[in-house]
């Protein structure tokens, strides 16, 4: 098609020379359209790659599966009951089931890190360890959007008020993660008049991940077995303790 320069619009189809093209009758160019005619597609067959091998991909053979065409046909597929019908349509349950199923695979931490294990804890939500591949979505900076407080690092008693205070503000239900030793047991620091010996003193723990520190796959594992807890216990949480669960003898 040869080209003709328009000195505003650049370059642009000669219309004799299209109108000849349409009046010898060349398949491979486009006829002039007026208003909203629509272009018949021009179809270029794969001349560029042929398989070695005249049957692969069924040589172009009809598909033996008929199967799908005769539940098209039976009318079966336009139910909106996943064809099992009858009772199944109804399945009671309570409410909460369902409600925990969602949350154990949407489970949101509360960014806190009190210590050093803090680190390991920032580390399991890089690109490197992407703990949100397991539906543990990333830190919330609000206790009133977070579920999960990972309480990571030596809890001093000075800032065990606040911490207190960041638990109580979390909305129910909510869960407990012990990351590392001196936040599980003391650790290092045991007996020491100025930290807390044990998370579990003050709050209820629900998941402990020991080590010093531990790695940021070692926290995964607890959330995963949180997970878990959370598909165990489904609508028992009006049963669960509100306060510390160790005696107070101890």
């Amino acid at each position: 098609m040869a080209l003709t320069r328009n000195p505003r619009r650049g370059r642009t189809p000669d219309a004799t020379t299209a109108g000849s093209a349409k009046r010898t009758g060349n398949a491979n160019l486009p006829a002039a359209t007026t208003g909203r005619e629509v272009i018949q597609p021009i179809v270029v067959p794969n001349t560029l790659w042929q398989s070695t091998n005249p049957l692969a991909y069924d040589g172009g053979r009809p598909s033996e599966i008929t199967h799908l065409a005769d539940v098209e046909r039976s009318g079966a597929a336009t139910r909106d009951n996943a064809r099992w019908g009858g009772a199944l349509e109804v399945i009671p349950t309570k409410a909460d089931y369902v409600l925990d199923l969602l949350r154990a695979n949407s489970l949101w931490p509360l960014l806190s890190g009190l210590a050093c294990c803090a680190i390991e804890m920032m580390s399991a939500a890089t690109s490197v360890n992407d703990m949100d591949r397991w539906g543990m979505f990333p830190f919330r900076a609000s206790p009133r959007q977070a579920d999960v407080l990972i309480v990571a690092g030596t809890c001093t008693t000075k800032m065990a008020g606040p911490l207190v205070r960041l638990w109580e503000q979390m909305p129910e239900p909510k869960w407990c993660v012990a990351l590392g030793d001196c936040t599980c047991s003391g650790g290092r620091y045991k007996r020491s008049y100025s930290t807390i010996q044990g998370i579990d003193r003050i709050m209820p723990v629900d998941v402990y991940v020991p080590g010093c520190p531990p790695r940021p796959e070692g926290l995964i594992y607890g959330m995963m077995k949180l997970q878990q807890i959370v598909k165990d216990r489904r609508g028992h949480w009006p049963e669960r303790a509100v306060g510390p669960t160790v005696p107070d003898a101890i």
